[in-house]
């Protein structure tokens, strides 16, 4: 079979979802375009330093890293032989089916200044669009030296650049753990560790959290690290404000009650020049959205095979559920192998992915254990001043969002950002859309986009005509 006679798969992403999946195709004579944003494969879990910087022991900034280099080496073998197309450095902003022909075209920016369109037109497409941190506003949380968790691990990981001399790693969720180690390694002095979530709520839960023993021996190593480097763990603790004038200086923290609410007279000021703050992460669905995939609230629904509703349409990883790279490196596989045998013209044996389904679903139950623990404290946009900006782009504060929402009578997000501006900056609601969620009692639901990231005026145009009719 030539290369032009091979079916056409094009897999957005280049994490553990989409090297699983364009490996898994390729190997079974599917042609793969890999397209990414990043300059390396790997993903934000396998960030590596850039070339330039000569880092002789990437390794050491990674667990898992003989994962990787598998995946890196399946890809460079797949590469040689043709089967496997990456194009790095270029950012995708619409998925759309061609009228007519029934193919998808994957349109994307090429390069920095993301001024040049390029379009991978194929037969199928795996969205493995990975996720983002959510983010949670609090009084300083714009000054310089407040970063989230995971851009203060990019900084580590991808420019062995520390954020800061003295830190603090605040918020919830199984990230902070190795933000925090990382950080002391790297010689950051992380002054605390704290999190909002209740230890003692893992107890109900503990046979999904048994049944792998693998996570388990992960946290106590993280835990060893933490309890080595002298890091202080503040449980049911969080962030009630950062403080400074030209940049962060300190943090003041307050512990919580049951019910989710600070206790009065427990709020304690650490002296620190950086604030990692993480609550969580949330899929990357605009694609799907722009192609129609139904989404079952944030999370983009798939069958066992990870097909979405949308006929030739794949999704895999974060951007089906958040649950960590091995979750995503099953999905990834079981997709891969999917796509080549519809493609290829037969119904797909799920007894040929059997080991990767029941890691996946081990994986699934896992993560939903951890989900109902790790969850931000429930009352926490009712300790969010009204001065306190949330829609950085705009500069719209929360008092300004609960007036749309009570007053002027606005009854979901999209009703707020017409009365108020919050979302219609450059992130698109991204950052601030949680909070304006929570601050007006309405559920985070993703909005549908044409596009999924702004897009220069001359490629639009240089786009070819539909054809008529």
């Amino acid at each position: 079979m030539t290369t032009a006679e091979r079916p056409r798969l094009a897999v957005v992403g280049a994490g553990p979802a989409g090297l699983a999946g364009a490996l898994a195709a390729a190997a079974r004579g599917v042609q793969v375009t890999l397209v990414d944003a990043a300059d390396q494969p790997g993903g934000q879990f396998y960030r590596q330093p850039a070339p330039g910087l000569g880092a002789r022991r990437p390794q050491a900034l990674h667990h898992q890293w003989r994962t990787f280099e598998r995946l890196r080496d399946g890809l460079e073998r797949h590469r040689a032989a043709g089967l496997i197309t990456h194009l790095a450095d270029h950012h995708v902003w619409c998925v759309e089916r061609e009228p007519g022909s029934g193919a998808l075209s994957v349109h994307a920016l090429r390069g920095p200044a993301q001024e040049q369109g390029v379009t991978v037109r194929a037969d199928a497409v795996l969205l493995a669009t990975g996720g983002y941190e959510r983010v949670l506003p609090f009084p300083g949380w714009t000054l310089p030296g407040v970063v989230t968790a995971g851009g203060a691990q990019a900084m580590l990981k991808g420019g062995l650049a520390l954020p800061g001399r003295t830190a603090v790693v605040a918020g919830t969720g199984p990230l902070l753990l190795p933000v925090a180690t990382g950080l002391a390694a790297a010689g950051v002095r992380v002054a605390a560790l704290v999190e909002s979530a209740d230890p003692a709520a893992l107890l109900p839960r503990a046979r999904a959290l048994a049944a792998r023993p693998g996570k388990l021996a992960e946290g106590a190593g993280y835990a060893a690290r933490l309890l080595r480097y002298g890091v202080r763990v503040l449980p049911r603790h969080t962030v009630l404000e950062a403080h400074g004038t030209d940049r962060l200086e300190a943090v003041t923290l307050a512990s919580l009650g049951r019910n989710g609410r600070t206790r009065p007279g427990s709020a304690r000021r650490i002296a620190c020049d950086t604030l990692a703050v993480g609550h969580g992460m949330l899929p990357h669905t605009d694609l799907a959205g722009t192609l129609g995939c139904t989404l079952s609230g944030t999370d983009v629904r798939v069958d066992d095979e990870q097909r979405t509703d949308v006929p030739g349409v794949w999704a895999a990883g974060e951007t089906t559920g958040v649950g960590g790279a091995a979750l995503a490196l099953a999905e990834g596989h079981i997709a891969g192998r999917s796509v080549a045998a519809r493609l290829g013209g037969t119904a797909p044996d799920p007894r040929r992915w059997a080991a990767a389904a029941r890691a996946r679903a081990r994986q699934r139950a896992f993560f939903a254990a951890l989900d109902a623990v790790y969850a931000p404290p429930a009352a926490w946009a009712d300790a969010v001043p009204d001065d306190t900006v949330v829609c950085r782009c705009e500069e719209v504060t929360a008092g300004a969002v609960r007036t749309a929402a009570g007053p002027l009578g606005a009854s979901d997000p999209r009703a707020v950002k017409l009365l108020t501006r919050a979302g219609m900056g450059w992130c698109q609601g991204r950052v601030c859309a949680p909070a304006v969620a929570a601050l007006t009692g309405c559920p985070l639901v993703p909005e549908r986009r044409p596009f999924a990231r702004p897009v220069p005026l001359g490629v639009l145009a240089a786009l070819p005509e539909p054809p008529p009719g």
